[in-house]
């Protein structure tokens, strides 16, 4: 037997480390096979082996032999397909070592390091993996830059914008954009492309055109004619191919769902608040001279004074902060005898709202009762901006109609008949813009708030109250209202079930409308109502009879 074959057959007695660490490269090259096969093999990945082969790879993908370090990236590509996401502990030592050592490679090795990054991303490491990116593109050598562009356009394309945050790509893109680097350059306009794919032409252009050149936008402008926004996943993480079996054996109990084919159909809704970094404005307005301007004499420095405000705040993503004195002197401005310094104040406060979100939750319901009694002014602009900025601290999750029933309880008693009827038209547009859940608590509040609307001696009124009993009864259905209805005359319940009625086909809770979680999240779909079921029971209301439920 020769030596080396003996140095082959003693090393296989050793620890896994021993031999995948060993000095002679053809050990470390057949230790590699070895642990391929053997992760090959392992069907369990709770198996307590992987956990002991973890750690070894951020050592065994720097071999400085280029044929064992290919060797050492199969192994670990099948140890990263024998494990699950609890393995995602050894995820940034190795994908540092990969972006470190294995991207300036040959070209099968830079595919196999590719590939081993697209493990990682299905194993959930998602963050890591970027992190590692963005070590990557820093990289002075352009040959391994490339490839971090490349491998991240790859896992958008297939694991969609809800696994692979855009707005981590984003920040990175600006900077590549001007490397000196044609191809790094094209890799990335690329990649930009693909992101348009995901979140829409808009928000890329809104936030990455400002930092291109003037040539990088003239060529992505005119490739982005022929991009849609129709993107669709083609490979899942982990946990949800895990899931796949039991989802089988549950439709085969409860019958079949919505077709895979239409599932993948609908669009991912991603919100550009999330996209971007939060400005800080507090800092420019204290140099503006906010504070000097609102107290002064004349209204034109007051209103100049709001507008800066309004200007700062039109940002998309307020950075959050103590904006307490700013919410109590816009309370005040509201009132201000100057009616075009209330308008630019209403207007300001819609801003705020839009760009700190849940951050502004506590200065909103500070602020709604004075805008709700503001309603009683009739100067069109006037009415507008109150209309614009109330529906904005709804739709921003600044406020919500479960917790602001005494408010609204108490301005619908308002002796001014346009503030009863404008804050129930107010109150059904946050139904309609409001889940099926969230309508279902406060359902309880809000249906004799209207049925005391309805006797109102304005015409306005009782048809803003009717509207917004339809729009529970298109959100959650006739049940809420059967006991209620029982006490209307006839000539009140034939219009409310014609109201209903009137709304055809199925109909959401919203037009195309989804509540914006406080914390920023992807909106959430709003669930559909059989419209034809609640309109068969308005109608049945008339007769008494109860309706039979839709077949």
């Amino acid at each position: 037997m020769s030596e080396e074959k003996k140095l082959l057959r003693e090393a296989k007695k050793l620890p896994w480390e021993d031999r995948l660490l060993h000095k002679n490269w053809k050990v470390r090259n057949e230790a590699n096979l070895d642990l391929a096969a053997l992760c090959d093999s392992i069907a369990d990945p709770k198996d307590p082996r992987l956990r002991e082969f973890g750690p070894l790879f951020r050592k065994t993908v720097a071999d400085s032999n280029a044929p064992v370090q290919e060797k050492a990236l199969d192994a670990l590509i099948a140890f990263l397909r024998a494990a699950d996401a609890d393995d995602g502990r050894y995820a940034k030592e190795v994908c540092d070592a990969i972006v470190a050592k294995c991207l300036t490679g040959r070209p099968k090795t830079v595919e196999k390091a590719q590939a081993a990054f697209m493990l990682w991303v299905e194993l959930e490491a998602v963050e890591v993996f970027l992190d590692a990116m963005e070590k990557a593109i820093k990289n002075k050598v352009a040959k391994a830059v490339v490839p971090a562009i490349d491998v991240m356009f790859q896992a958008l394309s297939e694991f969609g914008a809800k696994i692979v945050p855009p707005k981590r790509i984003l920040e990175m893109l600006p900077e590549l954009f001007d490397h000196q680097d044609q191809n790094v350059r094209a890799s990335s306009k690329g990649l930009t492309l693909e992101l348009c794919r995901w979140i829409g032409k808009d928000p890329v252009k809104s936030i990455l055109f400002e930092k291109m050149r003037d040539t990088m936008k003239k060529e992505l402008e005119a490739e982005l004619v022929n991009v849609s926004g129709t993107a669709k996943p083609t490979r899942k993480i982990r946990s949800e191919q895990d899931k796949e079996p039991e989802q089988e054996i549950a439709s085969d109990v409860v019958g079949p769902g919505p077709s895979e084919e239409a599932v993948a159909d609908a669009p991912q809704e991603i919100d550009e608040y999330e996209l971007v970094d939060p400005v800080d404005i507090l800092t420019p307005l204290e140099k503006s001279g906010f504070w000097e301007g609102v107290k002064a004499t004349k209204w034109s420095e007051r209103k100049e004074a709001v507008a800066d405000l309004t200007k700062l705040a039109s940002t998309k993503k307020i950075a959050a902060g103590d904006f307490t004195e700013i919410s109590c002197t816009l309370k005040k401005l509201i009132t201000d005898v100057n009616m075009a310094v209330a308008v630019e104040a209403i207007q300001a406060i819609g801003n705020l709202a839009r760009g700190l979100r849940s951050h502004f939750s506590g200065s909103s319901r500070s602020l709604l009762p004075v805008l709700l009694e503001k309603l009683k002014e009739k100067k069109p602009t006037m009415t507008e901006a109150l209309t614009q900025t109330l529906q904005a601290m709804h739709k921003a999750g600044c406020l919500n109609l479960v917790d602001v029933v005494e408010d609204v309880k108490a301005v619908v008693k308002n002796k001014v008949p346009l503030v009863r009827s404008l804050t129930l038209s107010w109150v059904t547009y946050c139904i309609e813009t409001s889940s099926k859940a969230v309508v279902l608590k406060l359902h309880k509040d809000y249906v004799p708030i209207c049925m005391e609307g309805l006797n109102d001696g304005t015409p306005e009124v009782r048809d803003a109250a009717f509207s917004a009993l339809a729009a529970i009864a298109k959100s959650v259905g006739m049940r809420p209202l059967e006991s209620l209805l029982e006490k209307l005359d006839d000539v009140r319940k034939k219009k409310l079930s014609e109201m209903i009625g009137n709304s055809g086909g199925a109909v959401p809770t919203g037009a195309g409308a989804a509540t914006v979680q406080a914390s920023g999240g992807i909106s959430s779909s709003v669930e559909v109502v059989d419209s034809s079921f609640v309109r068969r029971s308005a109608a049945s209301m008339l007769s008494g009879k109860r309706p039979l439920p839709a077949s």
